[in-house]
C-alpha cells in the first residue's frame, strides 16, 4: 500500500447569494475550518473535533468531512486511506455561513492531498457541487474571493472568480438561533412572476458590478425577490436587521439560507460600521468583521508549506489552528 503523506487543510467560511444572486454568487470569508490527517490506530475514533459545534457533529464514518473524502476516492477510483481526522472549526453551524460546504470541500481537498491524485480546482468544484447540490458556497470555499456560477446550455457548471473591490469590508451579523438549510429551502417558491424575474436579473447585474468596483452600490437595488421574502417571513428578527441596515444605506443580505445577515461596507465608512453595531445590538445579533479570504481552500503537507513552497512553515500555517 502506498504510504500516505499526511496534510492539513484550511477552508474558509462563505456567504452565498449576496442579495439577488440566488444559488449563483458567493464570497469567501476569513473564518476557517481546519482538518489535519493523522495515522489511525485500530478502533480509534475517526474524527476528533474542537471549536464550534464540536460535540454535535458525527465522529465516525458518517462524518461529512470523511464522507466527502470517500466520495473523492470513489469518484476517481483511488484507495481510501485509513486515517483519523483532527478538526478545529471556527465557522458557526447552521447560521448561513457555509459550514456544510466547508466540510465537503475540506474532505475533497484533503483526499486530493493525501492520495496524490491530480485533480484541478475547477473539477473539484464540480464534484463538490454534485455533493452539496448547489455551487454558491462550495465554489468560493475552494477558490476564495468573489465567485459567480452559472449553467451553460448543456447543463455544465461554469464558474468565474474575481477579487472583490479592495475598499469593500465584510460584516456578518450572527444570531444565537440556527436555521437548517433544508428547512429554509422548503419555503422558497417554485416560480416567479415575469416582472419579478426582470427585477431579479437587473439587480443581480447591479450587485455584481458593484462588488467588482465598476460602480457604487445602491442598497435599495440589492434586495432579492426569489428567496428572501419567504425566508424572512419565518425569520422576523433577521428581516428586521436587513431592513434597518438597508434603510441606513448599507448593502446587506440574508447570508445563504440564514439566519445570519452579511453585508459589505466601504472601508472608510466608520459611521456605517457604528450603525451596524447599533442595529445588531438592538436585535440581539453579534457582529463579526472577517476579511475577504482570497486564498480559498489549500492543503499543507506535513513538513511543508503550500503557500511558500518551502519545507518550513509560514506565518499563515493552518497547523497553528489545530
Amino acid at each position: 500500500m502506498t504510504e500516505v503523506r499526511h496534510a492539513t487543510v484550511q477552508v474558509p467560511a462563505t456567504s452565498a447569494n449576496l442579495g439577488p444572486g440566488f444559488d449563483a454568487f458567493g464570497l469567501a470569508l476569513g473564518r476557517y475550518l481546519v482538518v489535519r490527517s493523522r495515522p489511525r490506530e485500530d478502533g480509534e475514533v475517526r474524527v476528533h473535533t474542537a471549536g464550534d459545534g464540536a460535540h454535535e457533529v458525527a465522529t465516525g464514518d458518517d462524518n461529512l468531512i470523511w464522507r466527502s473524502l470517500m466520495a473523492f476516492c470513489d469518484h476517481y477510483a483511488v484507495a481510501v486511506p485509513d486515517l483519523r481526522l483532527e478538526v478545529a472549526n471556527d465557522i458557526p453551524l447552521e447560521r448561513g455561513l457555509g459550514s456544510s460546504s466547508a466540510a465537503i470541500v475540506a474532505g475533497l481537498v484533503l483526499a486530493r492531498a493525501v492520495t496524490g491524485h491530480p485533480v484541478g480546482d475547477r473539477d473539484l468544484v464540480r464534484l463538490a457541487d454534485r455533493l452539496e447540490g448547489h455551487p454558491d458556497n462550495v465554489a468560493p470555499a475552494l477558490l476564495g474571493g468573489l465567485v459567480a456560477c452559472a449553467a451553460d446550455d448543456d447543463g455544465r457548471l461554469v464558474v468565474r472568480r474575481r477579487n472583490p473591490a479592495p475598499h469593500l469590508r465584510p460584516i456578518v451579523l450572527v444570531p444565537t438561533t440556527r436555521q437548517a438549510t433544508v428547512q429554509a429551502r422548503g419555503v422558497v417558491p417554485d416560480h416567479l412572476d415575469r416582472a419579478d424575474v426582470v427585477v431579479q436579473g437587473a439587480r443581480a447585474g447591479h450587485v455584481l458590478g458593484a462588488l467588482v468596483g465598476a460602480w457604487p452600490v445602491d442598497p435599495a437595488a440589492t434586495g432579492d425577490r426569489l428567496h428572501e421574502p419567504a425566508r424572512l417571513r419565518v425569520m422576523p428578527a433577521t428581516g428586521a436587521v436587513i431592513e434597518d441596515l438597508r434603510a441606513s444605506g448599507i448593502h446587506a443580505w440574508l447570508s445563504g439560507a440564514g439566519p445570519s445577515v452579511a453585508g459589505l461596507l466601504d472601508g472608510e465608512a466608520v459611521a456605517a460600521l457604528d450603525r451596524t453595531h447599533e442595529v445588531a445590538a438592538a436585535h440581539g445579533f453579534a457582529v463579526h468583521e472577517p476579511r475577504v479570504d482570497l486564498s480559498g481552500a489549500f492543503a499543507c503537507p506535513d513538513g511543508g508549506c503550500a503557500l511558500s513552497g518551502r519545507t518550513e512553515t509560514c506565518a499563515q500555517c493552518p497547523r497553528q489552528r489545530i
